[in-house]
């Protein structure tokens, strides 16, 4: 995928902001879209169809948790990997961007180098749907790879893409028990820093979704998928 077709949609309440970091993601060569809000941020969204949101926290109107948790319920965006921008580094705020369905989380300021770098490296995470081709069936759950589908007792459920992601590795092979630093490279990639606590956020959710009897934690190692 080439740079120009990669759509960038910029979410900030603070003119500065925006204006510096669409002038250096414009001149390595990203489409980019801004909007100061985040009501005006869903409506930007659903029209281009970004490939990454970079969303501000701190936001009148509405701010960048609820926007993404509203962002994740939209299915055509299923695919868009959404990080925060915010100069709040504490870790709550990090626990309750995961919880939204975000992907990551940058703190500002940052350098544009830097910047360039982490953008580079959440893009290198963005898959279209057919890179996958399977379908997973374990009694009632029912995964579809190819679709980024997710149905359970004939109920079809929408999943951050992390979600999706975490569900899909655990299980493709139930009962092996998985790594947690497998899990991070797999889902994550390796190129980008998360701790611990990213994987267990996500995988409480996929308990309040899926079930809490289908997830195993195993102490000091990582988590398996139960029949």
């Amino acid at each position: 995928m080439k740079k120009s077709d990669t759509v960038i949609l910029l979410v900030d309440d603070e003119p500065d902001i925006l204006e510096i970091v669409n002038y250096n993601l414009s001149n390595a060569g990203y489409t980019i879209y801004t909007a100061e809000n985040g009501e005006v941020a869903i409506s930007q969204a659903k029209k281009y169809k970004p490939h990454l949101i970079i969303l501000d926290v701190m936001m009148p109107v509405m701010d960048g948790v609820e926007t993404c948790e509203k962002l994740r319920n939209i299915p055509e965006l299923s695919e868009t990997i959404i990080t925060f921008l915010t100069a709040r580094g504490e870790d709550y705020a990090q626990v309750a961007g995961f919880d939204a369905g975000a992907d990551d989380y940058i703190t500002k300021p940052i350098k544009p180098k830097v910047l360039l770098s982490k953008v580079k490296a959440l893009l290198r995470r963005f898959k279209l749907p057919q890179d996958h081709g399977t379908v997973i069936t374990i009694g009632d759950l029912v995964i579809n790879r190819e679709e980024y589908i997710v149905v359970k007792d004939g109920k079809e459920l929408i999943l951050p893409r992390k979600e999706f992601e975490l569900l899909s590795l655990l299980a493709s092979k139930p009962g092996k028990v998985f790594k947690r630093q497998d899990i991070l490279n797999f889902v994550w990639g390796n190129d980008v820093v998360v701790g611990d606590r990213t994987i267990d956020v996500h995988i409480r959710k996929l308990r309040e979704k899926i079930g809490d009897e289908s997830f195993k934690t195993v102490k000091g190692v990582g988590y398996k998928f139960v029949l």
